[in-house]
């Protein structure tokens, strides 16, 4: 352990990661040695980080933040897409519906360490987060395996920031008809 390292710093060390990087440490963790909670803040805090603008949620097609528990029993923020959701479940329907935000639609990413050393990213993918999405094919449905995408598995270990952005930086294209709504009509 680092020289001067003390109980005081490591507590404030924890708040910081649960109040600023949403962050909630597994319970076992709170009977760990000094050591081991040095051990576990230094790899929370080493890590890319996104800070992700978000507009509140609208109705429109697409994902959003939620807290996600992890299989080691951690909880973070992730950017979950409705095909990782089993809304067939009237749990996670509800939870799906109560979205108070969307997508987000400005990224800012720190993909550096402290050092200035690039972080080798590949470390900081859940290769676990593929999930099988519904599509279709000139009106055939299909269904297929998406492996981890940007948002859902890229960037699963990476710290993430949310913050609201106002919804006039929200102006999506998805289809030939979304050109006509009025935000795309000031040339």
């Amino acid at each position: 352990m680092r020289e001067g390292t003390d109980e005081r710093l490591v507590s404030e060390a924890f708040e910081f990661i649960r109040s600023q990087l949403s962050v909630v440490p597994p319970g076992q963790l709170q009977q760990a040695s000094l050591q081991e909670k040095v051990t576990f803040l230094i790899d929370k805090l080493h890590r890319p980080i996104r800070v992700c603008g978000v507009v509140k949620n609208t109705g429109e097609p697409g994902g959003g933040p939620f807290w996600v528990s992890q299989a080691d029993g951690q909880v973070s923020v992730q950017i979950v897409e409705s095909s990782q959701v089993d809304l067939q479940s009237a749990r996670q329907h509800a939870l799906w519906n109560s979205a108070s935000h969307f997508n987000p639609v400005d990224l800012v990413c720190g993909v550096r360490d402290y050092l200035g050393r690039p972080f080798d990213l590949a470390r900081f993918i859940d290769p676990e987060a593929g999930f099988i999405a519904r599509k279709s094919k000139d009106g055939r449905e299909l269904k297929a395996l998406e492996l981890p995408g940007l948002w859902n598995g890229a960037m699963a270990k990476w710290n993430t920031v949310f913050v609201e952005v106002p919804a006039i930086t929200f102006n999506p294209v998805k289809t030939i008809f979304d050109l006509l709504r009025p935000e795309h009509q000031d040339l």
